[in-house]
């Protein structure tokens, strides 16, 4: 599991105030949803008190980051009104902002709830729509001076699952990052605070997401931060072949497969495991990389 024959990573993550180093082992970037409806863990944190705890714990436990979000984006999830996630995710927040020094993110793809975000904060935008879905979201990312993060995903969370059809899954992908990379820098985003995601899950299949896992290190090409959200999806319960299976080992395997191709943020609900998982496998040999250079993508 060598990582050779690479474009050399994206070494930081230039954020509103401050910047990340990406040059070590990956940042775990913590989940926090206050929806009732998320995937995994919906409901489970959609009370203040127990999102902004939840929220602490996983910085004791290991995260770099944590990620808010208030509208579930799970197959087939119903959309949520701004005012409605707003009222979910805003005083999260602002108490985070106010208890940790831990940069926040806000997992939205509304420029309303993203602009609420940052003045309550928020250091990085993230935003399953690569910034398209919302026509002002470009430009708060330009005035704001927030990260970014762009995801591809391929339709909407209505429409994704719906027969997802690539003739080749990773070349079209990175392909859409470099156009939505670019297209960031032209409208005035510094090139140091993107960073892009391939969007596990969003408009793939089993398949497709076993593909974009394999090669995520063909996505240093790109010359930007990658960051990549495995963590408890579907396609590792059909690799484990049982559909109500705890998926943490699973997501913790995966982790351990990208840290090895050098992606510099994994966005994971488990954080203590994966940070122990990613400690014993670098003590143990892995993580060990050259960073050889090939013509940028």
């Amino acid at each position: 599991m060598a990582f050779d024959h690479l474009t050399p990573r994206a070494g930081s993550w230039a954020l509103r105030t401050t910047t990340l180093d990406l040059s070590g082992p990956p940042l775990l970037m913590g989940i926090v949803n206050v929806t009732p409806d998320s995937f995994s863990d919906g409901g489970r944190f959609v009370e203040i008190d127990a999102a902004v705890d939840h929220a602490l714990r996983l910085v004791d436990e290991g995260a770099a980051i944590l990620d808010i979000g208030g509208e579930s984006t799970r197959p087939y999830s119903d959309p949520v009104e701004a005012v409605e996630e707003l009222r979910r995710v805003l005083p999260v927040v602002e108490r985070l902002a106010a208890q940790t020094a831990t940069p926040l993110s806000i997992d939205t793809s509304k420029a309303s709830v993203a602009r609420a975000a940052i003045d309550a904060g928020a250091e990085i935008i993230n935003d399953v729509t690569g910034l398209e879905g919302d026509p002002d979201m470009l430009g708060l990312a330009v005035s704001s001076g927030a990260g970014v993060c762009a995801m591809h995903m391929r339709g909407t969370p209505q429409t994704m699952q719906d027969h997802p059809v690539y003739d080749d899954v990773v070349g079209e992908i990175l392909e859409y990052l470099r156009l939505r990379r670019d297209r960031l820098r032209d409208a005035g985003v510094e090139h140091a605070k993107v960073c892009l995601d391939p969007g596990i899950g969003f408009g793939k299949t089993h398949e497709h997401n076993l593909q974009l896992m394999r090669a995520a290190e063909r996505f240093h090409a790109l010359g930007c931060p990658l960051l990549v959200g495995h963590s408890r999806k579907g396609f590792l319960a059909r690799l484990l072949g049982d559909k109500q299976a705890d998926r943490t080992a699973a997501t913790v395997g995966g982790s351990l497969a990208l840290a090895q191709q050098g992606v510099q943020v994994l966005r994971v609900h488990d954080v203590r495991p994966t940070r122990e998982a990613m400690l014993a496998f670098a003590a143990c040999g892995g993580l060990d990389r050259s960073h050889a250079s090939t013509k940028p993508f």
